[in-house]
């Protein structure tokens, strides 16, 4: 670890020289670390489509640079009655393609993300949303199953965007997660798999052009090519910088340091039980870590703040659940487990594997900062503990597309959650609660605690419960919570930019010198 180190900051500074420090004006280019699985703002869980959907599709309402909820497509919304909400909208807006924003559009857009036959992998924080209702052209009233006190934060979110309807009724699914058409401050050019989605600005914007006439998303998975683009001028902004290459950008003439305590969390996941492709519970999985004792021993075993201190030079905060102290939920008074290593061992031989046992650790590599350094972290510390640990390394979108959301990743497998709602419905119910695309986790009695969660509107009354659920779920160990993500991005003087703490990077807000 500490020879790449050294390597990495070295190669760095050698490649400077070699180009010429220059880029395009009216033009942004943003180096992400991973290319994004679709364009089709509902039909994904993941920050690297939603960077680039901000920019291409409006919602009803957004999050300002302060990360208050404020109108944006809507010009005001009320609570009706207890489970209707009712939004007034925007006049003489209109999608790139020519078709009218209305009410209409709003109705096409919310029954399309909650369509069951269409499966939208954005969809499960919605499913209290009953039926979009048509008041005029330019109101519309959001019914709920039930009362739902985070209504609003859900229309602030990507996956709720606004689409136009004839485009996307005409065209197929394949097509359309290729070929976007929104309201927003960009329209889409092109997509270079692999290489670079291109975006050009919307000359007529409702909230006015641009400035930023070009925008470019790039996708570079390693740490030190990423770092290497932005001083040779290639690249204008580059998320995910590794902390031990961030003197660098700091230090540097041409460049500067943003950074800010993300929305994410890092976890490690367990397989408690199989589910089928429908999300269904089959039943216990087979293999160690569906008994409690053997993922009470893993939290023990591994110690989360070594990892923070030697792999990510002290940027990550600990954490004891997987909310941070942003989140509706979040309670102060939980401690993280420390490190303990006769315990784990004790809890293993009460599990009967006083030999120890053998798993496979699954994690992605470039998507989140030094992923797979923490992932080789964790499995050393595990073997070390008796754990013996297999890792295998992925793609991002492979890892996605072909094992998270088709329960292959398990039985241990390590994964980023930041939820721009801030509130821990949208933490527990896609990752935990059973019969959600992402949950591998069964426990009756939590599911319960987080389905009358989401129906209370007192928040005294729903904070105590996400406490009750925040102490059940670290008594499960149903995960190891292991960090809050400090954001670190590079960016070129010539931008004027500041890093966001729901890690958007919008291009509306982006200038130049």
């Amino acid at each position: 670890m500490r020879v790449r180190r050294l390597v990495l900051p070295a190669l760095v500074l050698v490649l400077t020289p070699l180009l010429a420090w220059a880029a395009p004006q009216g033009k942004a280019i943003i180096a992400q670390g991973v290319d994004p699985s679709t364009l089709d703002p509902m039909n994904h869980q993941e920050t690297p489509v939603s960077n680039v959907a901000v920019n291409i599709f409006d919602t009803l309402l957004e999050r300002d640079q302060e990360l208050n909820i404020v109108p944006l497509l809507a010009e005001s919304y009320r609570i009706a009655g207890p489970t209707v909400w009712e939004f007034k909208l925007r006049r003489g807006i209109k999608f790139h393609n020519g078709e009218p924003f209305d009410a209409e559009a709003v109705k096409f857009s919310l029954e399309r993300l909650v369509d069951p036959n269409l499966k939208m992998r954005g969809a499960s924080p919605f499913a209290p949303l009953s039926r979009v209702e048509v008041v005029d052209a330019y109101t519309v009233r959001i019914h709920t199953k039930a009362p739902w006190p985070i209504l609003d934060t859900l229309m602030a979110t990507g996956q709720a965007a606004m689409l136009p309807p004839k485009y996307y009724r005409e065209k197929e699914m394949a097509y359309l997660s290729r070929n976007p058409v929104g309201s927003g401050p960009f329209k889409f050019v092109r997509w270079m798999k692999d290489e670079q989605i291109e975006l050009t600005a919307n000359e007529q914007y409702w909230r006015g052009a641009p400035k930023i006439k070009t925008l470019v998303f790039r996708p570079i998975p390693d740490d030190a090519v990423r770092v290497a683009a932005l001083q040779n001028g290639e690249i204008d902004i580059a998320v995910n910088i590794p902390p031990h290459l961030a003197a660098i950008i700091a230090n540097h003439p041409r460049l500067f340091l943003s950074t800010a305590p993300s929305v994410r969390t890092i976890q490690l996941m367990y397989y408690t039980h199989q589910f089928d492709k429908q999300h269904k519970v089959v039943g216990p999985y087979p293999g160690p870590v569906a008994d409690r004792r053997v993922r009470l021993a893993m939290n023990y075993a591994v110690d989360v703040d070594e990892i923070i201190k030697n792999v990510l030079d002290g940027k990550g905060m600990r954490i004891a659940m997987p909310l941070t102290s942003k989140h509706f939920g979040f309670d102060p008074a939980l401690k993280s487990i420390k490190h303990d290593l006769a315990k784990a061992k004790q809890l293993l031989t009460e599990a009967g594997f006083p030999n120890g046992v053998d798993i496979v650790l699954n994690s992605p590599q470039g998507r989140y900062v030094r992923d797979k350094e923490v992932a080789e972290a964790l499995a050393g510390q595990l073997t070390k503990a008796g754990i013996r640990t297999q890792l295998k390394t992925h793609e991002w979108v492979n890892y996605l597309n072909n094992m998270v959301y088709a329960h292959n990743a398990g039985p241990v497998w390590l994964i980023g959650w930041g939820t721009t709602t801030y509130d821990a419905e949208t933490v527990y119910v896609p990752l935990f609660r059973s019969g959600k695309i992402l949950s591998n986790y069964f426990n009756a009695d939590f599911d319960g605690m987080v389905d009358a969660a989401q129906t209370v509107m007192d928040p005294k009354r729903r904070l105590e419960l996400y406490h009750r659920l925040n102490r059940l779920w670290v008594e499960d160990a149903a995960a190891m919570p292991l960090y809050q993500q400090l954001d670190l991005y590079g960016a070129t003087k010539r931008m004027v930019w500041k890093a966001r703490g729901d890690e958007r990077l919008k291009g509306f807000d982006l200038a130049l010198k």
